[in-house]
C-alpha cells in the first residue's frame, strides 16, 4: 500500500507548529466543533468526537475549550458557523493535492488556497480532479523504538481486531483499516496494552510522484503555505517523500 511516509508527514508537520499553539488549539476545536455537528455532542456515541477530543488532550488542549467547541456545535453556546470544503488541485510536476478546509468565510478561504496554488507552480481543479488517485482508510501508528514490540503478535492483535493491512518500517507500525473499523481497532489495540502514537481517517495516495529537487522546493513551500493558513484542517498530496 503507498503511503508509507504519511507519518513522517504528520511529524513534521506537528513538529513546525510546536511555537503555534494557538493555531493548533483552533484546529482542534474546528475538529471537534466538526465532529459534534455531525454526530453529536456525546463522546460516548460519537467515535468522530471521541477522537478529535483525544487528539486536542494529547496537544494539552484546555477542557474549556473542548467545551467550548462542543457547546458552539450543539447550538448551547453562541458562536460562528463553520463550513466544511475540499479543494483539489496539482502541485508542481502534477502532484495530485486535496486539502480540506473549515471556515467561517469561504470566500476569503478559496481565495487563499487559489493563491497558493499559484505562487508555487500549481493550480486548483475541478472537485473529483485527483481525489480518486486516493483511498479513505482508518490509519493506526504504533512506534517501537525500544524494539520492545514482537512484529508477529501485533499483526496477528491487530488483524484480529480488524485491520486490513500492517506495515513495518523504521521503528514503527503503520497499520491500515476501513474507515469505520478505525476506533474498533484502536480500542482493541489499546485494551492490548499497545500504545497508539497516532490514529485518523485519512486518504491515502495509489501511487506517487516523483520530483526534480527545484519542483520538490516549490512543493515543500506549497505545503508550508497551506499549513500556515488558519482554516486549513488537513494536506493530502501524492509526492514520494524521502530523506
Amino acid at each position: 500500500m503507498a503511503g508509507h511516509s504519511k507519518w513522517k508527514n504528520i511529524q513534521r508537520r506537528k513538529n513546525a507548529q510546536d511555537a503555534k499553539k494557538g493555531k493548533i488549539f483552533m484546529r482542534h476545536a474546528k475538529d471537534i466543533y466538526t465532529a459534534a455537528k455531525q454526530g453529536g455532542g456525546d463522546i460516548t456515541t460519537n467515535p468522530s468526537l471521541r477522537l478529535a477530543v483525544d487528539k486536542a488532550k494529547a496537544d494539552n488542549m484546555p477542557n474549556d475549550n473542548i467545551d467550548r467547541a462542543i457547546k458552539k456545535a450543539t447550538g448551547t453556546l453562541d458562536g460562528a458557523s463553520f463550513e466544511e470544503l475540499t479543494y483539489e488541485g496539482y502541485g508542481p510536476g502534477g502532484v495530485a493535492v486535496i486539502v480540506h478546509v473549515l471556515t467561517d468565510n469561504k470566500n476569503r478561504t478559496a481565495a487563499d488556497i487559489r493563491h497558493a496554488f499559484k505562487k508555487n507552480n500549481g493550480n486548483l481543479g475541478e472537485n473529483g480532479s485527483v481525489s480518486f488517485m486516493f483511498d479513505r482508510k482508518g490509519y493506526i501508528v504504533i512506534t517501537n523504538e525500544q524494539g520492545e514490540i514482537d512484529e508477529d503478535e501485533l499483526t496477528l492483535e491487530a488483524l484480529e481486531a480488524g485491520a486490513e493491512d500492517i506495515e513495518v518500517d523504521d521503528g514503527m507500525f503503520e497499520i491500515f483499516t476501513a474507515p469505520e473499523d478505525l476506533q474498533a481497532v484502536v480500542d482493541q489495540l489499546n485494551k492490548a496494552g499497545y500504545s497508539i502514537a497516532d490514529s485518523e481517517v485519512t486518504l491515502i495516495p495509489q501511487t506517487t510522484t516523483s520530483l526534480s529537487e527545484e519542483d520538490v522546493s516549490h512543493m515543500m513551500n506549497l505545503i508550508e503555505t497551506l499549513e500556515e493558513n488558519e482554516d486549513v484542517q488537513d494536506i493530502h498530496h501524492n509526492l514520494e517523500v524521502t530523506e
